[in-house]
């Protein structure tokens, strides 16, 4: 939730400044710890705190006022970092006359007296909060003993008087906000429970049938195992024996014709291939490897004829048993794909949804007796779709196994009504959401920046983006925030939610990827929570007679929204949304965009990556403008230099700085001679942590 990673990012900045060797500024101790206490307290209340209404679509509003005050106490510390920093930079310019440095002096008094004014508003805005969370807090806990003590009795009276009791404590907080403007378990394979008959069907048709190459459709809805069944396909003996070649590569709703004919070709041949080459260039390299060798290629989640129309050119068919697994959940395609011979994925009966069920939370164990018969009726109402089981176990196995919280969880699974099964499905997969851990859930959350079906790296690309939020909450165990990220990962897969899809040399998570529809769970979320704006191209786009875009509008921003993922968004967008985001705190950019020039006016951006596909080369002195950066990942002009200004990044944790040219730019104090090199000067030693 926004209001919880808020306050956690909120202490964060405090114990950061507090443990400093220098920090840029100092917080008075007597807003200090009423600012701590209050900050603790409203996150132990959180932590306590389970929605009364499982399929609320809609985020309390006592949430967002909690997130809008610990905002407004972020942007005033963050906003006196600057104008301290900026400040002494001027004394430093200014030494040669007198009357400017006690000009300069005059105003940091200044600045500090107004830092300590704001700061104190802020304050007593969020007593007040914490006044008002109290009240619910104490309502919630006489709940909880009247429900304790009559839980014996089962009569539907009681039942319904809970209810009313329930909804009493909802009702209350959104009357008191409207008043007020780690884990160290394995990784878990995945199991393929109820699918043998169709497994045999599957490689029956690969080992035999006719020797001209054949297309196999694997078909179901969203969650029932159709990429499951596949890899266990992929990875079996007999097929692995069977061809000469296996590779995998995934399609999507936005698919890359070129990019998964590069995939292909780099399974198929281990080489990569050059950025240089062309869509048709890479199509015919496959074919050119692929003639006279059986091959087996799955295309996992293919959503339309077009991409195979694309690239279906670049597989021959030299009859001697080549064969193309393709998983989708539409059922029209395969009389659209010639030469295909569909193989259809039904939902668990009984039994086989039991027995997921059960090597999902107990694993080897045998079933409590008092638990097997709530277990069952969670189990029928999962409807026979395993994601929605492995999800539902996997929220039950990493719980209290007591009775009483399992007949919670029953309950709301009653209470979802039945309209489709994809939207069936998607409120199970919202329950698991919202039974998580509050700590985990910003991280959970924070899966829906990457596109559809990416292949996430967990020890760049996620959780050095996790430490530079502020949302992972330090342990008394003083574990670095590197370990806990790792704890976190782990337990997300323990729960299903993320599916690994590498591991290193070491046996840790590697590469990993989330179900599309548990994605459009972290989207749907993300939009209620406001925990951070997705920006695409803008649909509402006009064009003139000769197709040039002469209108396009950008979209609306809120101010509560503090990180932005631009995702394949046009220049024009871009250009546009950047001038309204001076209170953003991360930027993000996933996918193939355009070129743009290096915000001014964002010095309270924490986070900053834009290299992937983005930026025609930045200055790095523009870069390093931006004080308050804990992680800054960007492609550089070819003409920059490392500046002594490096040293104004107190807080960087990372910087990851990608060249336009064949030169490397290196973070070594010492002269490094050889050509192309270029060299950080030696201030670099005094960023705090590197």
């Amino acid at each position: 939730m926004a209001a919880y990673g808020a306050l956690v990012s909120l202490m964060h900045i405090i114990d950061r400044l507090e443990k400093h060797p220098s920090p840029p500024i100092s917080i008075h101790k007597q807003q200090v710890e009423p600012l701590t206490e209050i900050v603790t307290f409203l996150q132990d209340c959180l932590d306590a705190y389970i929605s009364p209404v499982a399929d609320e679509h809609e985020a309390y509003p006592l949430e967002h006022r909690i997130a809008n005050a610990v905002y407004a106490a972020e942007d005033v510390i963050e906003s006196q970092i600057v104008l301290q920093i900026d400040n002494r930079s001027t004394i430093r310019g200014r030494m040669s006359s007198f009357i400017n440095l006690f000009r300069a002096l005059c105003k940091c008094v200044t600045i500090e007296e107004d830092f300590y004014h704001d700061l104190q508003q802020v304050i007593e805005e969020m007593n007040l909060i914490k006044k008002e969370a109290m009240e619910i807090a104490t309502a919630a806990d006489q709940l909880q003993r009247k429900v304790s003590s009559t839980h014996a009795a089962s009569s539907s009276t009681v039942i319904k008087k809970e209810a009313m009791e329930i909804a009493a404590v909802a009702q209350l907080q959104r009357k008191v906000s409207s008043t007020h403007a780690a884990s160290s378990s394995t990784v878990k394979e995945s199991m393929m429970v109820g699918f043998n008959e169709v497994l045999l069907q599957v490689l029956d048709k690969l080992a035999g049938g006719q020797l001209s190459r054949q297309i196999i459709p694997i078909m179901g809805m969203g969650g029932i195992g159709k990429t499951t069944l596949a890899r266990h396909v992929f990875q079996h003996a007999l097929v692995k024996e069977h061809f000469d070649i296996c590779a995998w590569t995934t399609i999507s709703q936005t698919y890359n014709a070129r990019e998964t004919l590069r995939e292909v070709l780099f399974q198929a041949s281990g080489n990569s291939c050059s950025d240089d080459l062309s869509e048709g260039e890479l199509g015919l390299k496959l074919y050119q490897y692929l003639w006279g060798r059986r091959y087996l290629v799955i295309m996992d989640d293919m959503w339309s004829i077009e991409v195979w129309d694309k690239i279906r050119s670049s597989f021959p068919d030299c009859n001697d048993g080549s064969r193309i697994i393709i998983t989708t959940r539409m059922s029209n395609l395969t009389s659209q794909l010639r030469e295909s011979y569909g193989v259809g994925m039904k939902f668990l009966d009984e039994a086989s949804s039991w027995d997921l069920f059960c090597k999902t939370v107990f694993g080897g164990e045998s079933v409590p007796r008092e638990l097997e018969d709530i277990g069952k009726d969670i189990v029928a109402n999962c409807k026979g779709l395993p994601l929605s089981i492995a999800t539902i176990g996997g929220l039950l196995a990493k719980s209290k196994r007591t009775r009483e919280y399992w007949v919670r969880i029953k309950r709301n699974l009653n209470s979802i009504g039945i309209t489709n099964n994809h939207e069936f499905c998607l409120k199970i997969l919202r329950m698991s959401y919202t039974y998580l851990p509050n700590y985990l859930k910003p991280c959970f959350l924070y899966m829906g920046v990457f596109e559809e079906d990416h292949s996430i790296r967990a020890s760049l690309m996620l959780k050095k983006l996790w430490v530079s939020e502020g949302f992972l909450k330090p342990t008394s165990t003083g574990k670095c925030l590197e370990t806990i990220a790792e704890e976190y990962l782990r337990e997300l897969v323990d729960r299903n939610l993320i599916i690994v899809d590498k591991l290193g040399l070491s046996g840790n998570v590697k590469f990993f990827k989330i179900h599309d529809l548990l994605r459009d769970v972290c989207l749907k979320e993300v939009k209620t929570e406001r925990f951070y704006r997705i920006i695409q191209k803008s649909p509402l786009v006009l064009k003139n007679k000769y197709n040039i875009i002469i209108d396009e509008s950008p979209p609306v921003i809120d101010y509560l929204h503090r990180r932005f993922v631009f995702q394949n968004a046009s220049k024009w967008v871009i250009r546009e949304v950047l001038g309204s985001l001076p209170h953003a705190r991360s930027i993000i950019c996933v996918g193939e965009g355009k070129s743009f020039d290096m915000p001014h006016n964002f010095r309270l951006l924490r986070t900053f990556k834009s290299y992937n596909g983005y930026g025609h080369g930045l200055h790095l002195g523009d870069a390093f403008q931006l004080v308050n950066s804990r992680h800054l990942a960007i492609k550089v002009d070819w003409t920059s230099k490392f500046p002594s200004s490096i040293n104004l990044l107190w807080n960087l944790s990372t910087l990851i700085v990608y060249g336009s040219s064949p030169e490397k730019y290196v973070a070594m104090p010492w002269e490094r001679k050889s050509r192309g090199w270029k060299v950080a000067p030696i201030e670099i030693w005094n960023v705090a942590s590197t």
